[in-house]
């Protein structure tokens, strides 16, 4: 397996956090049950609980559940896991588009951690293979079709390599004008650019949360201020930065590891 070029693990009581994001996926993990609200992701999701069930719910529509679930980008929902849990979220065009969640039968999960390298009760450490995951994944949802490469140039830029660029300065490098870009990219990812500019934001800022403050980290990932990452973060993931390491005071910073620029 190989290290993440992102990860952090956090230690505190009878809960452990685990933070992991490169190229292919970014990974999020507990060691105990899980329940956020309501969220609209511009990524995919999958919720693979470990010995438990997922749960997904939508407003007027009955409760989804299922040994593991992946949810669609752009999906108003609220899910939870029963136990102790792993969760892959994949950028959006790198899996073909569908309306609805698929469910996932234990089989499927199980392949799914074993290729992650995260068979362990208790959830995984830094040290996942998130391209083996994703290839798993893929194998599950089907291949996506091929980007515009002035389109795939763009979202790198605005979700990997610079979330802070202006789109102005996106669309330049990608040989095309502000308001041509934009409607490329809705046309082809289905999302807006803005808002999968504020999805690299928050990865950003999610990476840099054991080593600095809140505020520190809504910084460093171009957001306006706290408040501004706390908005985003309860919008897209459905709960706080503050969640991810309550009574950081108390936790025991593991690991953290920076990527260069790709």
């Amino acid at each position: 397996m190989i290290d993440s070029p992102r990860a952090w693990a956090l230690e505190q009581n009878d809960r452990r956090v685990v933070f992991a994001s490169g190229p292919e996926a970014t990974m999020f993990a507990e060691s105990r049950p899980l329940h956020v609200t309501s969220h609209r992701l511009p990524a995919w999701k999958a919720v693979l609980p470990i010995g438990g069930h997922a749960e997904l719910r939508r407003p007027g529509r009955p409760m989804t559940a299922a040994p593991g679930l992946i949810v669609p980008p752009q999906l108003a929902h609220a899910c939870a896991a029963t136990s102790a849990y792993l969760a892959l979220f994949i950028d959006s065009w790198l899996l073909p588009s569908r309306p609805e969640p698929i469910r996932l039968g234990a089989g499927e999960v199980r392949r799914l951690l074993a290729a992650l390298g995260a068979t362990a009760s208790d959830g995984p450490g830094t040290r996942v293979d998130l391209a083996a995951g994703y290839a798993e994944l893929r194998t599950l949802a089907g291949r996506p079709s091929p980007l515009d490469p002035r389109v795939a140039h763009a979202v790198h830029l605005c979700t990997w390599r610079d979330p802070d660029m202006p789109i102005t300065s996106i669309a330049t490098e990608a040989g095309l004008s502000a308001p041509r870009l934009r409607a490329l990219v809705q046309q082809d990812v289905g999302i807006a650019l803005a808002r999968l500019r504020r999805w690299g934001r928050l990865r950003t800022a999610i990476a840099h949360l054991p080593d600095s403050t809140a505020a520190l980290a809504a910084a460093t990932a171009g957001f306006a201020d706290q408040a501004h990452l706390t908005r985003t973060a309860r919008d897209f993931i459905g709960r706080t930065p503050a969640s991810l390491r309550r009574a950081e005071a108390q936790s025991v910073y593991l690991a953290a590891r920076h990527a260069p620029e790709r």
